[in-house]
């Protein structure tokens, strides 16, 4: 057979691929240490090769005497020796595929007997041979001795102890094999951590959480001998507690600089608790006399125990009352606080005693005294290594209660009323004597605070004391939280009208305020810091403000000033308020109205106290102009409403509060209301009757037409002129399959304007007005959504002959109408149809021709070659 010139040249190049690539088996790098009983792994992977993408790959493993044995194949499940079979079937001795071209050669537990050389072997699918089909590394395995003996940790230790460990690792030299240890640390069923490794090159390396530690010295390395690796945790806290592991590892440092860890063993050193400091700490104060006399000196003695006291730093604070007094930090500095009393000075007397020394005490240096101790431990670094410091404990001793003898000041004092209300809103005003003084120093000087109580059963709340306010030594008001705003506005005051006389004044007196009241006026003196100090107080008996309160009531009468007796009038109404036990008041007015005694009540507008106007929701914005009310008279209102019509009908009333003020400026407070009397509008007017009729110029369109309905309007009866009348005009669609939903289409008010609302539809709609009484709707361009019924309402204005206003009558419906939009089957399909057999036409002439000119011009001089009879065609080869 002869080859065409296509055929050799992809020949050819087939050749110049084989000849360029070259197959590449590589395993991994060697020789393999590896212990006895560990897990090996050994890849392969084979590259540039020809063939199928997945490969298949053999294992051969040579003895040192030279005999082969076969291992493992991915073809053949056969191709394990029979010393290997039971291995290989237990899963011990298995293949991995990890790629196309990639395997691993795994051995779950190792032995002595597998040492040896490793070929990974794989089967020629290439098209040339060339490169290598084999790749071979050996594997030693050693005996494993690695031997990991933890010494027993301490298992308690104080905090700001230091936690000391040692582990000793050993193995057998047969292979140039390296050791490490760590120390980890395991807290609850949490995963261990890490705190220090050694090695395997001899190096240090520290965990996350004690890098910084490590740093400072606070964790380090204490190298032993034989074996003997120590670590010391210095300064331990309560994170230091939990059990210590000690990891030996054995590792080899493979080709490529990889280390290989090939064996690992771990012993717990057992748990460590840390004793918090404060479990152990104990703070107690003495004094050597608890009861002194001005000028003695106060000696107070504080004493710290603790189990790790020489660890600790302790900063000391005597406190007197609560206040800090005088402070030693854990340094030994001395701060004394500026308003200490006394001289205070504090020193240290021996490990774990600190006193405290106050000369020439006074009155105010008395009280409640106790040592509070803050423990510091300083974390980090080694001991005065200058790590940082926390604060493990705070403990307070119990107090000790000093008393220094002194003189109090004694006076006595009267409550008398100056001003006692009769009723409410009249002033009162009560004096607070003082009298009888005596044991008050030159700089001493008086206070006073007010206290009411209220009566059972005034106001909201049951009956509670309240603090009105207070003046102290120096005179400054401090009201109290309650009256507060009565007091900062003035309503209420409380002066100073002489050295021994204060007074309590209400300019308005309200309910709430009955009650008993009470004034306690205390002492004061100033110490040698320059503060006052109260020295005694003394309280009034209490004093009952009270009168027989009235409740104020109201009187509303309404009249009717002008009647409407036609529609267009004007309605005018008065509103007179008549109050009993109300002083100056406010009033605001709301008048109402219904259309029966039984209708709805509606707001139509409003007058607030401060003669603000509002009109009411039941208002036509349209006639606000209409209505007037104001205030006519100092309890007077009136009403006004112009042009009436039928529907203003019905009964109108007078709504009206009373509002106070306890002063200017202040907010109004609602005091009583009441409604006036019904004043009802009634009269009749005959006015004209109007129908409404709709009708269609057809029933059915086909799509894109324009559908006609026209809105036909009537009247009888007192018939206007055509310029005194006027239509609002709305058209409603209910879709054909759109349920029985009405939506409104169209609309064109009384003065003509057209408003035309949003459609699901392309169709245009339009609205014209032929005459008075006739409207048209007209739908432009129907389409299969505008199927459905219409209908039209109306509502008819005129102007009324007898009362020149414009007068709204009832709203007229009409009937529906059904409007269809057909769909013109022949119309939609004629041009798709005329389209298509033009163009099935003109291809087919097209064709035609084409074939006729091939014809002429392509097989004219054509030889005709009889064919052979053979089944085979011959193949002639260029």
């Amino acid at each position: 057979m002869k080859m065409d010139k296509y055929t050799r040249t992809l020949l050819l190049g087939v050749l110049m691929l084989g000849v360029c690539s070259a197959r590449v088996v590589k395993v991994s790098p060697g020789p393999l240490i590896r212990v006895q009983g560990q897990p090996v792994s050994i890849r392969c992977d084979v590259a540039e090769y020809s063939g199928p993408r997945e490969q298949d790959f053999e294992w051969v493993m040579k003895k040192e005497d030279g005999a082969a044995i076969q291992v493992i194949s991915t073809f053949d499940s056969r191709f394990s020796h029979a010393s290997l079979s039971s291995r290989v079937a237990a899963g011990d001795i298995s293949v991995a595929r990890l790629g196309d071209s990639v395997v691993d050669l795994r051995i779950e537990e190792v032995r002595a007997t597998d040492n040896g050389v490793y070929t990974c072997k794989t089967p020629s699918t290439d098209f040339v041979i060339s490169g290598n089909y084999e790749a071979e590394v050996q594997l030693i395995v050693i005996p494993d001795t690695l031997r990991v003996s933890p010494q027993t940790a301490t298992p308690v230790i104080p905090e700001g102890s230091d936690i000391a460990l040692s582990c000793n690792v050993t193995r057998q030299l047969t292979h140039p094999t390296y050791l490490s240890v760590t120390w980890a640390l395991r807290k609850g069923a949490s995963p261990a951590e890490d705190i220090l490794t050694f090695g395997p090159q001899g190096g240090v390396v520290s965990g996350p959480r004690f890098a910084q530690r490590y740093a400072d010295g606070g964790v380090r390395l204490v190298p032993g001998e034989n074996g003997v690796f120590g670590l010391v945790v210095s300064r331990a806290t309560a994170a230091d507690a939990g059990v210590y592991i000690c990891i030996g590892r054995e590792w080899t440092h493979e080709d490529g600089g990889k280390w290989k860890n090939i064996v690992e063993k771990r012993g717990e050193m057992g748990e460590v608790a840390v004793t918090p400091t404060g479990q152990s700490l104990s703070v107690s104060a003495s004094a050597s006399s608890t009861l002194l006399s001005p000028g003695d000196t106060l000696n107070l003695l504080c004493s710290v125990d603790a189990a790790n006291l020489p660890s600790l730093a302790l900063e000391v604070a005597w406190l007197a009352d609560g206040r800090d007094v005088i402070t030693m930090d854990r340094s030994g500095v001395v701060a004394s606080n500026a308003s200490s009393r006394g001289a205070a000075g504090l020193e240290r007397t021996g490990a774990g005693e600190f006193r405290l020394l106050v000369r020439g005490v006074e009155g105010e240096d008395g009280g409640v005294y106790t040592c509070r101790v803050r423990a510091f431990i300083e974390r980090g670094g080694r001991r005065g290594g200058g790590g940082r410091w926390y604060m493990a404990a705070e403990k307070t001793s119990d107090p000790v209660t000093v008393k220094v003898a002194q003189i109090k000041p004694s006076f006595s004092l009267t409550l008398d009323p100056v001003l006692n209300p009769q009723m409410t809103a009249e002033p009162t005003e009560l004096a607070c004597h003082v009298s009888n003084i005596t044991h008050l120093p030159l700089e001493g000087r008086l206070g006073v605070a007010w206290e009411h109580t209220s009566l059972p059963g005034i106001g909201d709340d049951p009956q509670t004391s309240h603090r009105i306010g207070s003046l102290d030594s120096h005179g400054n008001l401090l009201p109290g939280p309650v009256y507060s705003d009565r007091l900062n506005s003035g309503v209420m005051s409380l002066t100073r009208v002489q050295p021994n006389t204060f007074k309590l004044r209400i300019l308005r007196t309200q309910e709430v305020d009955m009650g008993q009241y009470v004034c306690s006026v205390s002492a004061w003196s100033v110490n040698r810091q320059g503060d006052a100090v109260k020295t005694a107080e003394y309280q009034s008996s209490p004093l009952t403000v009270q009168w027989n309160p009235k409740r104020p009531s109201l009187n509303v009468v309404s009249k009717r000033v002008r009647e409407a007796s036609v529609g267009g009038a004007t309605f005018e109404m008065s509103c007179t308020v008549a109050s009993q036990n109300l002083g100056e008041a406010g009033y605001s007015v709301l008048i109402q109205s219904q259309d029966s005694l039984e209708g709805t009540v509606r707001t139509i507008m409003t007058l607030s106290p401060d003669n603000v106007l509002q009109h009411g929701g039941a208002t036509d914005p349209s006639r606000r102009d209409s209505l007037v009310l104001t205030k006519s008279g100092p309890a007077e209102f009136r009403f006004r409403l112009a042009g009436v019509q039928l529907s203003d009908r019905g009964y109108y009333w007078c709504d009206i509060t009373a509002w106070t003020k306890q002063q200017p400026g202040q907010a109004w407070t609602k005091a009583t209301s009441a409604e006036s009397n019904k004043v009802r509008i009634d009269f009749q007017e005959n006015g004209p009757t109007f129908s409404i009729a709709i009708q269609s110029d057809t029933s059915s369109v086909y799509p894109w037409e324009t559908a006609k309905m026209e809105c036909s309007l009537s009247v009888s009866g007192s018939s206007p002129k055509p310029d005194d009348l006027a239509y609002e005009v709305r058209w409603f669609f209910t879709r054909l399959r759109g349920g029985d939903t009405v939506t409104q289409v169209a609309s064109v008010d009384r003065f003509g304007v057209v408003r035309k609302d949003a459609r699901n539809s392309s169709s245009d709609i339009s609205v014209e007005r032929r005459d008075t009484h006739t409207y048209l709707l007209n739908v432009h361009g129907t389409q299969d959504s505008d199927s459905g019924e219409y209908h039209c309402t109306a509502t008819p204005w005129y102007l009324s002959a007898s009362t020149g206003a414009w007068t709204q009558a009832a709203e007229l419906t009409s009937l529906r109408v059904f409007l269809t939009v057909r769909f013109a089957v022949w119309d939609s399909l004629k041009l798709p149809l005329l389209y298509g057999a033009s163009a099935s036409l003109g291809v087919g002439l097209f064709s035609l021709v084409l074939g006729l000119v091939c014809a002429q011009c392509c097989c004219r001089n054509t030889t005709h070659t009889p064919r052979s009879r053979n089944k085979l065609m011959d193949l002639e080869m260029d």
